[in-house]
């Protein structure tokens, strides 16, 4: 299969799940988020090609041959796109449309593609099902949506099974906390290893449902074998089905790594939803999927890992 984006953080995972369940893989990364040590120890395992689902003509490229396509490759982080929406647009939905647009021409059987639970908006319903959604809040949920009706109105006429995963707040080992838009789970853990405070935006009573991402390695490959019906376009929830504060999440993260960090608050920053919970009772249904890990056991591993790598 290919997997776009199989540098970064969900696709190195999912690039190693793959091998050692004997699929080939092929990655599409131009490394721009990315990062190639993250395949440095598998590279003569994959083949690798380099460049940006930007360019039809690497996508078309890449695509030729593959039964089954799984799309990670995005700009993804709210902020970012709030600051360059005109990126975020570049990659997340014109990439996004090349994707669709090669598999459709060369006659793949299913896209996994990753959509997001901001696509869920403003909307105050929890937990968030599949059909309630609200107003986007950020040029990057905004890019999801558009997948999501992209594929819903071109999978039918290319023939090609469609499914977007709504991902929620995946975290885990591998994910980056370097950068002004890393996600809030390595950049806590990576201040409280070195005594620093944990910034907690706002009053940190805002919730996620944040997921380890050994149960999102485990949804995709679900889906990309589920009996769906094809030619037709789905979307479901990838999430714990519980939810944690950020005050929580920062707690644990100090206890757990013997920490002596201040967890401090400041302002709230724009585009953030303040409680995100899944319903998983749709993902449950077509794909069979049952997360296996829990936010605290995959915090446990997440601390564990990072206090492996070489500092």
């Amino acid at each position: 299969m290919l997997i776009t984006g199989g540098a970064g953080f969900i696709g190195s995972n999912l690039v190693r799940a793959c091998l050692a369940q004997g699929r080939p893989v092929t990655v599409l990364d131009n490394f721009s988020t990315g990062f190639r040590e993250n395949l440095s120890d598998i590279q003569d395992q994959i083949q690798l090609i380099e460049g940006s689902i930007e360019d039809l003509a690497t996508v078309q490229q890449a695509v030729q041959g593959q039964p089954e396509v799984i799309h990670l490759a995005a700009l993804g982080s709210v902020p970012r796109s709030l600051k360059d929406p005109l990126a975020t647009h570049a990659v997340n939905a014109t990439g996004f449309l090349n994707v669709l647009a090669a598999c459709g021409a060369a006659g793949v059987r299913r896209l996994v593609y990753a959509s997001s639970s901001s696509v869920y908006g403003d909307s105050p319903t929890l937990p968030k099902r599949e059909a309630e959604t609200g107003q986007v809040l950020s040029p990057y949920a905004a890019t999801k949506a558009i997948n999501e009706h992209y594929a819903r109105t071109l999978a039918p006429v290319y023939g090609l099974s469609a499914i977007g995963l709504r991902f929620f707040n995946v975290f885990g080992p591998r994910q980056s906390p370097a950068g002004a838009y890393a996600a809030v789970i390595p950049k806590f853990i990576d201040a409280a290893t070195k005594a620093e405070p944990l910034q907690i935006y706002g009053d940190g009573l805002q919730s996620r449902d944040f997921t380890y991402v050994s149960n999102v390695i485990e949804a995709i490959l679900q889906a990309v074998d589920a009996p769906l019906l094809e030619g037709q376009a789905q979307v479901c929830n990838i999430g714990c089905g519980e939810t944690i504060s950020l005050n929580e999440i920062a707690q644990a993260i100090v206890d757990g790594t013997g920490s002596s960090s201040a967890i401090v608050h400041v302002a709230p920053r724009p585009g953030d939803i303040r409680h995100s919970l899944a319903d998983i009772a749709h993902a449950r249904r077509i794909l069979g999927y049952q997360p296996q890990v829990s936010v605290r056991t995959g915090l446990q591993q997440t601390i564990a890992w990072f206090k492996s790598i070489p500092s």
